[in-house]
């Protein structure tokens, strides 16, 4: 076999891989897609492509009288914002701190953080109900807030920091020849460099509260106060529920603000490392 032709077979080989994983995605999206056009409620009589499509479920939780699909959506991007607002700047001082600064513990705090990621966050939910509890934010929105900030920090400061370190030091050094300050420092010189790796790091903040179940449920309780994940799981889970095109609908619309933050911030995932800076 001659180069051309090993070469026309590897480019087979990535096509077809990258078809399968295409398939693999899209199966049960558009099954997704198309079980909330399905009229009906029942699960095993829907077909991915209906005959007679209806937008009845999505009219049913904007508009249905016992629908609090619109209150679940506002709780939500709420927590969302205000998780993904404050755990990246809780993050980046963090993780400035340790990238920049030497200081008693300095060693050890990074090897805490890389030990508390290794146990799972289940663990943890009898300390943060009786936390919670003692504190009054038992279900309460700002109560969950908080708790995902808390999580964040371990999680993604030790990512942060290590992009701080590829930020040269001479930049920092250069600035203070000029006068400035610490935080001039920060917030003029690093933080510009470091728009893609906080850009994953707001993004995936804003991505959690959308898809997590297993604390909002430990921590809210009433109904008004439910986020999306744990709103739609009653649509299927409450005694005699049968809705799974109704609950496949509500799904397909928690996507809408998770793909318009993740467009207004793809401009910052894909820009260099350091523009317009010398670096390495």
């Amino acid at each position: 076999m001659n180069a051309k032709t090993k070469s026309h077979v590897e480019v087979v080989f990535i096509y077809a891989f990258l078809l399968l994983m295409f398939i693999v995605i899209a199966y049960p999206l558009l099954w997704t897609i198309g079980l909330s056009l399905n009229p009906g409620t029942n699960l095993y009589g829907a077909s991915m492509v209906p005959e007679n499509w209806s937008l009845t479920h999505y009219q049913w939780l904007f508009f249905g009288e016992e629908s609090n699909y619109l209150q679940w959506y506002k709780n939500s991007l709420i927590v969302a914002f205000s998780t993904s607002i404050c755990a990246t700047a809780m993050v980046c001082l963090t993780a400035y701190a340790f990238s920049r600064y030497q200081f008693a513990g300095r060693k050890n705090g990074l090897y805490l953080f890389l030990v508390l990621q290794i146990f799972p966050v289940i663990m943890a939910m009898v300390a943060i109900y009786v936390l919670l509890n003692t504190l009054g934010l038992l279900d309460s929105l700002w109560g969950l807030t908080l708790i995902y900030v808390g999580g964040a920090i371990p999680m993604n400061a030790f990512l942060v920091k290590g992009y701080f370190d590829t930020i040269p030091k001479e930049l920092d050094e250069s600035a203070k020849l000029d006068g400035a300050g610490h935080f001039r420092i920060f917030f003029t010189i690093v933080l510009p460099l470091a728009k893609p790796i906080l850009a994953v790091v707001a993004l995936f903040n804003f991505m959690t509260p959308f898809m997590d179940f297993l604390l909002p449920r430990i921590v809210l309780r009433s109904p008004e106060n439910y986020t999306l994940a744990l709103g739609l799981f009653n649509f299927v889970n409450d005694q005699f529920a049968n809705n799974f095109t109704r609950f496949a609908a509500g799904t397909v619309l928690i996507a809408v603000p998770i793909a318009v933050v993740f467009l207004f911030l793809q401009r910052y995932l894909i820009t260099g490392l350091s523009s317009g800076a010398t670096k390495g």
